[in-house]
């Protein structure tokens, strides 16, 4: 697409709000992101902790890219954004089974970022002659360019898609996926090298680091399962899933996770047969939710560390309303109030067992406890049960 080249004047005052659009407000991002996850038709990527955050990833990208565009050549068209951002959430979004149709975020962002753009340029100039022109120009410009970068990754889908069904990986994430639907298939533990009628435990192992050496991911899945071998699919470019028998111990993993600083592992519960294999994928999955909603401190959980937890706070909002409420005062209060309360409820309400969990004196604990009481908003007798959900709450949120 092409126009007229805009007059000297209207080319400096689109550089200017280039400029300007170079160095975004975090209000202007957080808008442009909130719309881009929103609505159903986007809820299979903003469920996914992995795609939400390439899209933030894109929403950045694409805002800089046309920028940075007109301040080096004001009001020209604009080519595709080629960079690494909205490429890779093309192979994303294909491995995660997803059609062309999720690219309908793009036309979102496209119509906030042209009302901000808006509101760039009208704060520019009063000349409506100018302010008509230069909206005249942009306006075209982001469209154009949107349509560009959106088919450049319609095109490189095409491409994945094509590739994802040639191989053995494709033949593998197939079976997995009949199996995670239900799916009878004759001959499944073969194609997966993978028994299924023993106890398993799924985990997703991913990575939110857009600059993480992605082989650290395999090595976690290889430290899940010890001296065995796992059951590893790739369902992102910085996503695995991956299945183990038994329970994978937590000591080693913790210590594997040492060695790969950019790899989170959230972890299903142990389930026997194929309904336990399918059960243990979903409760690893609402377990990577929940930390990527509320902890980024955390790296490692396990599903029945979070459980009660990933119930309360599907609605962030009264999550925080039922802590504030429950624990008052207690809330903000010193950390090892709150862990010395955490514990002795976590031990049935016995200080001796409390204390030896967090390694202190037992006069020590109860000290801890009798400030603790005084700042809740009612006794600790008789409400440990809410008192500790609120404190889980708290610890997991980071």
């Amino acid at each position: 697409m092409s126009w007229d080249p805009p007059s000297p004047r209207v080319r400096e005052l689109i550089r200017q709000g280039a400029e300007i659009a170079l160095n975004p407000r975090p209000e202007w991002l957080a808008e442009i992101d909130a719309a881009t996850l929103a609505g159903e038709a986007r809820r299979a990527i903003a469920a996914d902790p992995v795609l939400a955050a390439a899209t933030r990833r894109t929403n950045r990208s694409n805002l800089l890219f046309w920028a940075a565009a007109n301040v080096r050549a004001p009001g020209q068209p604009v080519p595709a954004n080629d960079d690494a951002a909205p490429l890779a959430i093309a192979r994303d979004l294909v491995r995660r089974g997803l059609d062309e149709s999720a690219l309908d975020s793009y036309r979102v962002g496209e119509a906030v970022a042209a009302r901000l753009w808006t509101q760039i340029a009208c704060s520019l100039t009063s000349d409506t002659d100018e302010l008509r022109e230069v909206l005249d120009v942009s306006l075209r410009s982001i469209a154009a360019f949107v349509d560009a970068t959106v088919a450049a990754i319609s095109l490189r889908m095409r491409a994945e898609r094509a590739a994802l069904t040639q191989g053995s990986h494709a033949e593998r994430r197939e079976t997995v996926i009949l199996l995670l639907d239900g799916a009878p298939i004759t001959g499944a533990e073969t194609r997966l090298g993978y028994a299924l009628d023993r106890t398993h435990t799924a985990a997703v192992v991913w990575s939110d680091d857009p600059d993480a050496d992605l082989r650290q991911l395999d090595r976690a899945a290889d430290a899940l399962a010890g001296a065995a071998r796992p059951l590893s699919v790739v369902a992102s470019a910085a996503t695995r899933w991956v299945w183990v028998h038994g329970r994978p111990d937590p000591g080693d993993l913790r210590a594997a996770l040492d060695r790969l600083p950019a790899v989170r592992v959230a972890l299903g519960s142990p389930a026997a047969g194929v309904d336990g294999f399918r059960r243990s994928h979903h409760d690893a999955l609402t377990t990577q939710r929940l930390l990527a909603r509320l902890t980024p401190a955390h790296r490692l959980a396990a599903f029945d560390e979070v459980e009660l937890v990933a119930l309360v706070t599907q609605d962030s909002e009264s999550a925080d309303r039922f802590v504030t409420r429950t624990l008052g005062a207690l809330e903000t209060a010193p950390v090892e109030l709150r862990a010395a309360v955490r514990a002795f409820i976590a031990e049935q309400c016995n200080a001796s067992r409390a204390a030896a969990r967090l390694f202190t004196h037992r006069n020590t604990l109860l000290r801890r406890l009798a400030r603790a009481d005084r700042l809740l908003p009612r006794p600790l007798a008789g409400r440990a049960v809410e008192v500790g959900a609120a404190l889980e709450i708290l610890h997991w949120r980071g």
